[in-house]
């Protein structure tokens, strides 16, 4: 019998107008898409009629920038995602929640009702939260370094996990005539006290139906590397080569096998800004069209914020500072700012077209061009071993993710490579991924959608 083709997963990578900083003053778009429910609802069910494997949405506990030349907030995605749960039926729903600025009892408490409103589609988006703003809304002076937030993280994760599957498959019992609700002894205490945290259990929400949430994990240093190996199910990444995509993929697959996991079991997503077009030319206008609407100041900022510095420090016209090419270690996200590096050093770029080339997807991959030369860039990097699929990440929404569907995804289907139609009702059948046994009683595993 042969083996089973690989399926490329797709994700379609909400964010409010666009990913293009300047994607809210296209005449088209709707510049108050952040909190208007109804677009959002029409994103989701736009990405679900195309057979996406989930919707993802970014976030984080600050305002971005100033507010001054883009919109600097969102919705709170767990309570977003619960809307679009009931306005779809099939397509996964995956949240960014912070590690750091949440306790593990409440916020697995969160996912396990999503993944129970859901029917089985909530996956969790792992971060440490790297600004420095956002530990400010939390009463503290400065955020925990680097690898403390990341060791946090993994006891956050492992108390999760733990409360999840504090309830078993046959604890409840519904007995009406002996008016036995459930069976304690199948509900189980933690008594949990680590270095960070100190948690009694059981939860107080049953078992989700997917055992717990997808897990997916977004950081490429070395420490978000080596979690991403002993706990993510997907990973979302940046890269704007084939080569480091490629050198990324061999590299996350070798650690999880290494942490004793199957390296099939960890699904590698990066991202793609498709500017598509009928023509190159076409396509390299459209591109422009965004790049005019730039407002230079606001990208200048964002390039200071990633390399905690002021935007004083640059010269528009001039490459990076060289304090900046040393590659000094942040607390930040050490990952982009070596990626925007490795670009500037790359390609020799000023400040100035540096920004400009991080206006659509703040440093993932951006292709120009028709729906022929995407189609063949998403399927040499899927069968050349640097990626699993991609999030789709349109620089105007919902324009780009409708062209997208409309011109792309018939030449993915055409190479056989894409569904049709879903096989499976949950986030984990999406993805071919099992559901994980229950820890306190591993020889009966759940079923997924039941």
């Amino acid at each position: 019998m042969s083996a089973r083709r690989r399926r490329l997963h797709l994700n379609a990578f909400l964010m409010e107008a666009g990913h293009h900083e300047a994607s809210w003053r296209l005449p088209h778009s709707n510049p108050r898409a952040d909190f208007d429910l109804n677009h959002w609802i029409g994103l989701a069910q736009l990405a679900e009629s195309a057979k996406f494997d989930s919707l993802f949405l970014a976030d984080g506990p600050a305002i971005t920038g100033t507010g001054e030349f883009r919109p600097p907030g969102q919705l709170e995605p767990l309570t977003l995602l619960t809307a679009l749960s009931q306005a779809t039926s099939r397509i996964g729903l995956i949240a960014t929640v912070s590690s750091t600025y949440n306790e593990p009892y409440n916020l697995a408490r969160r996912l396990a009702s999503v993944d129970h409103v859901s029917g089985g589609r909530a996956g969790w988006n792992i971060v440490t939260s790297a600004g420095a703003d956002e530990a400010a809304n939390f009463g503290l002076d400065n955020r925990p370094d680097h690898a403390q937030r990341y060791a946090r993280a993994d006891e956050f994760l492992r108390v999760a996990k733990a409360l999840w599957d504090s309830w078993e498959a046959e604890a409840v019992v519904a007995d009406r005539t002996t008016g036995r609700y459930a069976d304690p002894a199948r509900l189980h205490r933690l008594g949990h006290q680590g270095r960070y945290f100190k948690v009694a259990g059981p939860l107080n929400v049953e078992r989700p139906p997917q055992g717990h949430p997808l897990l997916v994990q977004a950081g490429s240093s070395e420490d978000g590397k080596d979690f991403a190996a002993l706990h993510a199910e997907a990973i979302f990444t940046a890269h704007r080569t084939y080569e480091r995509a490629a050198d990324f993929y061999g590299d996350i697959k070798a650690r999880t096998k290494a942490a004793g996991r199957d390296p099939d079991g960890v699904i590698v997503l990066p991202g793609i800004v498709p500017y598509i077009a009928s023509t190159e030319q076409e396509a390299q206008a459209l591109a422009k069209e965004f790049d005019d609407l730039r407002v230079p100041e606001y990208g200048l900022r964002q390039l200071a914020a990633v390399f905690e510095t002021e935007p004083s420090a640059f010269e528009l016209d001039e490459p990076l500072p060289d304090f900046i090419l040393a590659q000094p270690k942040l607390e930040g996200s050490q990952s982009r700012s070596d990626l925007i590096i490795e670009l500037a050093v790359r390609e020799k770029l000023t400040v100035r077209q540096i920004i400009s080339r991080l206006g659509g997807g703040r440093g993932h991959f951006e292709f120009i061009g028709t729906p022929d030369q995407v189609a063949d860039t998403i399927t040499a990097w899927f069968e050349g071993g640097a990626a699993d699929g991609f999030n789709i990440m349109a620089p105007a929404l919902p324009s780009g993710l409708e062209t997208f569907i409309e011109h792309v995804l018939p030449i993915l289907r055409g190479k056989g490579l894409f569904r049709e139609e879903y096989e499976g009702t949950t986030l984990r059948e999406h993805y071919g991924l099992p559901v994980p046994p229950n820890q306190f009683h591993p020889a009966r595993p759940q079923v997924s959608g039941v």
